[in-house]
Order: C-alpha cells, then structure tokens, then sequence
C-alpha cells in the first residue's frame, strides 16, 4: 500500500465480506474452521458460502461465520446453517456443494438431505 486512498479502496471492496461475518441476519452459515476442518478443505467452503451469499443478494438475511473444532472430524468440513432454532449439520462439504445448499437450503427452504450428518452416518 502506497496511500490512505489505496487503503480505502481496500476496504471498500472488502466491506461486502466483512459484513456477512458480523450481521444480525435471521440464518446463520457456520463453517468448521478448526485444523481438521482446514486440512479437509474448509478455506474453499468458507469462501464459497462467503461468495454466493453476497452474489445471491442475501447479506441482508444471512451470516456466514466460522468457528473452531464443531468435534466431528470424520465429517469435515462441516457447516452448520441455523435458521431460528432449527440446525442441519452439512458434512463433507466442497465449493460446489456449498453452492447447492445456497441454492435449494438458504434460498428455496429444502434441506439438501444428501449432505446432511444423517445421511452420511449410515
């Protein structure tokens, strides 16, 4: 960085992101950011729900968060979306299965049952 400007342009750019970590949406995306879970491919994850949040225009409803060790290791990278009361555990996620759950859990209401913890304890 060369300037305050240059600064500011930074965090400009980056506002959009920042805020989907600190809003009081009513849905909330935690991602498992503990060792395992970054080892296993957390970072992507992360950044995809991160991406299509805020490309789905739904900053204004949802909160993408991390956390450390959610304790089922087996299973990352996990995330968990809470809407209210109701959790669903999402596990062995990617970038491409992030942007499922975006489509059909967050925006259409399903739960995408295939990825769930359930599905994959069998």
């Amino acid at each position: 960085m060369k300037s305050l400007e240059e600064l500011k342009a930074i965090k400009a750019k980056m506002q959009d992101k920042v805020n989907l970590r600190t809003s009081s949406a009513q849905t909330r995306v935690v991602v498992g950011m503990a060792t395992c879970g970054i080892a296993a491919g957390a970072r992507p994850v992360l950044a995809a729900f991160v991406e299509g949040i805020n490309e789905a225009g739904l900053s204004d409803n949802v909160i993408v968060t991390q956390t450390g060790c959610i304790g089922i290791c087996q299973y990352e990278p996990v995330v968990e979306v809470f809407n209210g009361e109701d959790k669903v555990t999402y596990v062995k996620m990617t970038a491409e299965r992030a942007k499922e759950v975006i489509e059909k859990h967050i925006k259409g209401g399903n739960v995408v049952t295939e990825y769930t913890i359930g599905e994959n304890a069998k």
